[in-house]
Parts: C-alpha cells; sequence; structure tokens
C-alpha cells in the first residue's frame, strides 16, 4: 500500500515546504522588493486564505472524470504560483502569487488525502491518511531549514526556487503513476452541505482551535525559548518539534487502523495541554526539548485522527471533509500567529505565550471528546455517562 501512496507522499512535501519556508526570509524578501516586512506577511494571509476558499469549492469540480487530472492541475497551479513569486519584481505581483499558489495547495491537499484513502484497505485507511500528514510534516522539518540556508547563503528566490524543484518532481511522480490512483466518488450536492452534520461542524471547530494552539505558537518558539533564557538550544528545539512532527503522522496511522481515533481524540489534545504547560512552568533546556517533541507529535497526528473520525463512515464525503478541516487548520494557524503578535505588542512576555494558548488547547480536548463519543451507541453513551457518575460520588 505505501508504494502506491510515494506519488501522493511526494506533492505533499511540496506542500509542507512551501507553508511555512517563508517565515525565514520574510526580511529578505522585503529588502529585495523595497517594501515591509508586514507588507510581505500579507502573503501568508493570502495564501491562508485562497487555500481555505479553494480546497472546499474546487475540489469536488476539478475531480470529476479523472483524480489524477485534478492532482496534476493543482500541482500545476501550486507550482505556477511558486514561480511567479520567484520572479516576482514587486510587493503587487508577490501577493497575487501568493494567493495563486494557497488556491492550488488547498485543492491538492483535500484531493491527495481522499486519494490516499480510497487507494487503501478499510483495515488501512488510517495508515494511508496519516501518509498525507507525513508528507506534510517532512516537508516542513526537512525543507525549511534547508531552505533559510539557501537563502542566506544565496537569496530568498532560490529559496522558492527550491520549492518549486520539489513541486515538479511532485507532478513528475504523479505523472507516471497517474493509472494507479483511482476516481473519487462524485459527491451529492455542493461541497458546503457537508457542514450541515454536526459532526463535522465540532471537527472543523476543532481543527480551527488546534491550529491556533500548535501551528500558530510554534511561530514564536524562539522568541520564547530566548525569554526563558535558553535562545542557545532555539534550533535543537525547533528540529525537536519537526522530529516529533514526522514520528507522530507516521506512527499514528497503525493506531488508528488498530484501535480507531476515539481515544487518540482525546490523548493527544491532552498531549498538547502538557507539553504548552511543561514550556510555561520550566525553564530546563531537557523539559523544552522533550515538550517540543510532545508538541510537534501530538499536533500532526492529531491531522490524520480528526480525518479519520470525521470521514471512515461517510468515505464518498471525505474529500469535501478533509477540504474544510485542512482549510480550518490552517486558518487557526493564521489566526494563532496573529494573536500572538498581539499579544506581544501589548507586551505581554513571551515565555507566557504557552499559558495562552492553553485555552484554545482545552477548547480543542472539550470538541474532541464530544466527537469521540457522537459516534457511541446511545447505550454506550449511557454507560460512560453512568460510569462517570459513580466515579464523581
Amino acid at each position: 500500500m505505501i508504494r502506491r501512496l510515494w506519488p501522493l507522499v511526494a506533492a505533499a512535501i511540496a506542500l509542507g515546504v512551501d507553508a511555512y519556508v517563508l517565515a525565514g526570509v520574510l526580511p529578505s524578501i522585503a529588502g529585495s522588493l523595497a517594501t515591509t516586512v508586514a507588507a510581505v506577511g500579507l502573503g501568508v494571509t493570502g495564501f491562508t486564505a485562497a487555500y481555505a476558499l479553494a480546497g472546499p469549492s474546487l475540489s469536488g469540480t476539478l475531480v470529476r472524470g479523472s483524480t489524477a487530472r485534478a492532482l496534476l492541475i493543482a500541482l500545476g497551479v501550486f507550482n505556477l504560483g511558486n514561480l511567479i513569486t520567484a520572479l516576482a519584481p514587486g510587493i503587487e505581483v508577490f501577493l497575487a502569487s501568493r494567493v495563486i499558489a494557497g488556491a492550488g495547495a488547498g485543492v491538492l491537499t483535500a484531493v491527495a488525502t481522499a486519494a490516499a484513502a480510497a487507494m487503501a484497505a478499510d483495515h488501512e485507511r488510517g495508515r494511508a491518511m496519516a501518509m498525507v500528514t507525513f508528507g506534510l510534516s517532512t516537508g516542513t522539518v526537512a525543507g525549511v531549514p534547508v531552505g533559510m540556508v539557501i537563502g542566506n547563503q544565496l537569496n530568498w528566490r532560490w529559496t522558492m526556487g527550491l520549492v518549486v524543484a520539489v513541486g515538479l518532481l511532485g507532478m513528475g511522480a504523479l505523472a507516471v503513476k497517474a493509472r494507479t490512483i483511482p476516481p473519487l466518488p462524485a459527491s451529492r450536492g455542493p461541497a458546503f452541505a457537508v457542514l450541515k452534520s454536526s459532526r463535522t461542524l465540532i471537527g472543523v471547530a476543532a481543527a480551527f482551535l488546534l491550529g491556533v494552539a500548535s501551528l500558530g505558537l510554534y511561530t514564536y518558539l524562539l522568541p520564547m525559548a530566548e525569554a526563558r533564557g535558553i535562545q542557545g538550544w532555539g534550533f535543537a528545539l525547533v528540529w525537536a518539534w519537526g522530529i516529533g512532527g514526522v514520528a507522530g503522522s507516521a506512527l499514528v496511522g497503525r493506531s488508528l487502523d488498530a484501535y480507531g481515533p476515539r481515544a487518540l481524540l482525546i490523548v493527544l489534545p491532552a498531549a498538547l495541554l502538557g507539553s504548552f504547560a511543561a514550556l510555561w512552568v520550566f525553564t530546563s533546556p531537557a523539559v523544552w526539548l522533550v515538550a517540543a517533541a510532545c508538541w510537534g507529535a501530538a499536533g500532526w497526528a492529531g491531522v490524520p485522527t480528526l480525518q479519520q473520525a470525521l470521514t471512515r463512515d461517510r468515505p464518498e464525503q471525505a474529500m469535501p471533509v478533509v477540504a474544510f478541516q485542512m482549510a480550518a487548520m490552517y486558518l487557526g494557524s493564521a489566526a494563532g500567529a496573529a494573536a500572538g503578535s498581539g499579544l506581544l505588542a501589548g507586551h505581554v512576555d513571551p515565555g507566557d505565550l504557552p499559558a495562552w494558548a492553553l485555552v484554545p488547547a482545552a477548547l480543542a480536548l472539550l470538541l474532541a471528546g464530544r466527537l469521540g463519543t457522537a459516534g457511541l451507541r446511545p447505550r454506550t453513551r449511557h454507560r460512560i455517562t453512568h460510569l462517570a457518575c459513580e466515579a464523581a460520588d
């Protein structure tokens, strides 16, 4: 099964690189385009907004007739946007190119995840969906540091050239294996119809909150470490978070297939809470390394866990559901980064940001717990409630 999925993983790696690589070269871009870092930062907003809108609204239309064709078109649009970014002569073209790249990324994520699930047997769907997340996390972990090195040694345009090169490799892999990618079942009605389900709404809300807490806080990992006097460990902390994310997304699939998502819907947000609490309370580099690894693992493993919980009994709706879930996660990431910026502007100590992240993480835990019990039979739910009441007495 894994061998058949490698073209989808290759495409996901390109997305993982592009999603965060600009963060390390924003000052360089601003200087090159004769503008401000704040103006360049709007490119992240444009990418995220296009991602959120294009995934749910366009994936269903493009996938009709051929899943492989939809993937190639989405990845082609994504690559085109990144190529324009690399060649942008000014801020206006730069911002427009980020919107183009975001639209391609939104469609690609939804279609690739649904295709991975369709290519696997029922008892392997968790691992299949987790492999796409593994590609995203691997691209982030390996691609972002490499992109920063290229940007520092050459310039930021070569960094974007790296993203384009990885994307072209992904297109080649998809083209070679196009015949092995099965057609996806057509969704009935508009994509937004899936939001009529309370379960989908709960899952999308949980994805948003996890994005706020996990990916949003990651933006400020280095300032947080500096505020706690361990700035010398910054690079190690970034790698600990990344390695944890790769390991979490690689390993969670087997647990999902063996036991289902119910327990993980509680365990993973709880692990985030514990990690943030440790970062807030302790200043030991060893504790921070362990907490960062746990944070990365729980955050990335939560992505396929939510996908499995929302789609395993309705595979025909996997694509629009995943599109909304991933859009919510990236919107949450942007909202979390903006909230962190606002808190710092209000003179909040960067070392206290993990305490603020406990709020969305706790809300995500409540929603994920609700989602975990939503699929239980009434008798089982009654039994759990009865046991809880007995424990309280």
